[in-house]
């Protein structure tokens, strides 16, 4: 039997109109970039593993840069591993634009999370030298260090970095996969703890940061739009409730005489589903990880934990719906005659998009001929990062069934250049204000 050998360039360019190719974006070279990348650190499912600071983390970055190279950017690489290519602007005292992503991966993945915001970036650059159009402010295009986190269980690693936000400390008592510790892998690529704390960027070089992702949901496709407008990032809350009832016998307790903690864990799950759609529209909370103890089958469970995790890109109605739940919880004590403990044990803060860069956004894809469509962003990015500090924006790329962080992963090549094409517009608005 013949073996099919994996070939992602082939699967983009087959249903590509070309037309889109066009004011120096070529879906031609993104699809083939895609194609590239897609082999360093192909899984046996066709799927994409490329750890933070790994050797195949490493030779995706230095593929980009020789391609950054050829865009004429002047590369190099900061004190965390982040890749930077920059273009000299006319004004030399005017602050950077920047777009970017990563290349990192979970481990079998897809080939667009991450990449595709690379790409599209280095494309805009590709486009003006094609075109010969010369930026007034200068422009970008960066490779973040480690944003997924799969090895060290972290992640944003690298914008961390940049926006002085690291906790060194931390990250030293951090093992990997393996059981080798942060600095000892750092050393594998040439890094070390010195050299990464020396990453942190002036905040006055940088007036701005926007990124291109894939939604990693399924508004765009159900809307049947190429690309949309993200509203903010919404920021994790993860709620700790411990419920401590009595262990008893399963057979030999009556229901009536009962103080168990999973059937009061059970309620608050239940009522957790109807409660977000009650402060935000894009509220979401989501509870993913329950520990039953003792856990026996012929065992009343006496203690019960389970983590909440509460998202909104809007803060204040975030804080309130942590309120509602920790009420709920409470009252849910009370009636079954159980102990809860509520705690939060890890806080982010959402990232807003300014309405001056969604109103850019927004011109950027009229004239490219779309229809504008906002949504939130539920997942965390380095744009959520560097959010905490300047203004940054978001572009969102359909994701086919919503599918993410799978070998499954797919995006349309018609609709990433036209996001491309958007990006180029944006940041062409941007150069000129």
């Amino acid at each position: 039997m013949e073996t099919k050998t994996f070939d992602l360039k082939k699967q983009l360019l087959a249903d590509y109109d070309t037309r889109w190719s066009r004011e120096g974006i070529s879906g031609e070279r993104l699809a083939s970039r895609l194609g590239k990348l897609s082999e360093i650190g192909l899984t046996a499912n066709n799927g994409s593993r490329r750890p933070g600071f790994s050797s195949e983390e490493r030779e995706a970055k230095n593929l980009v840069a020789g391609w950054m190279k050829e865009a004429g950017l002047m590369v190099r690489q900061d004190g965390a591993g982040n890749l930077i290519g920059r273009l000299k602007g006319r004004d030399k005292n005017a602050p950077v634009l920047m777009s970017g992503s990563h290349v990192d991966t979970v481990p079998d993945g897809g080939h667009f999370d991450g990449t595709l915001g690379v790409l599209t970036a280095l494309e805009v650059a590709q486009s003006w030298q094609e075109t010969g159009y010369v930026p007034r402010k200068p422009y970008e295009v960066v490779v973040f260090s480690d944003e997924e986190g799969s090895r060290f269980n972290g992640g944003l690693t690298g914008s961390e970095a940049m926006m002085g936000d690291s906790d060194i400390e931390a990250l030293k008592k951090r093992t990997d996969y393996d059981g080798r510790p942060f600095e000892e892998v750092l050393g594998d690529v040439g890094l070390s703890a010195q050299t990464f704390m020396e990453a942190k960027r002036p905040l006055e070089e940088i007036e701005s940061f926007v990124e291109v992702h894939i939604e990693q949901g399924k508004r765009l496709e159900k809307e049947d739009l190429p690309c949309g407008i993200v509203t903010g990032i919404a920021g994790p809350c993860w709620l700790k409730v411990t419920y401590n009832g009595v262990a008893g016998h399963a057979g030999n307790t009556p229901m009536t005489d009962r103080q168990d903690a999973l059937v009061a864990a059970s309620r608050l799950i239940h009522k957790i589903t109807h409660l977000p759609h009650k402060f935000s529209s894009s509220a979401v909370a989501t509870v993913g990880n329950i520990e039953v103890k003792p856990n026996g089958t012929n065992v009343i469970p006496g203690e019960v934990t389970l983590y909440v995790d509460i998202r909104d890109i809007h803060e204040g109605p975030r804080e309130q719906l942590i309120d509602e739940i920790i009420a709920t919880a409470s009252h849910i004590s009370a009636s079954a005659e159980v102990s809860v403990d509520c705690r939060k044990v890890h806080s982010v803060a959402p990232v807003p998009v300014s309405e001056t860069l969604q109103a850019d956004m927004k011109k950027a894809v009229i004239e490219v001929g779309l229809t504008p469509y906002f949504l939130p962003s539920g997942a965390g990015h380095d744009a959520m990062i560097i959010g905490h500090h300047l203004p940054s924006a978001m572009l969102f790329v359909r994701s086919k069934e919503g599918i993410s962080h799978n070998p499954s992963e797919w995006s349309a090549l018609n609709d990433c250049v036209q996001a491309a094409h958007v990006l180029k517009h944006y940041l062409e608005t941007a150069q000129n204000k």
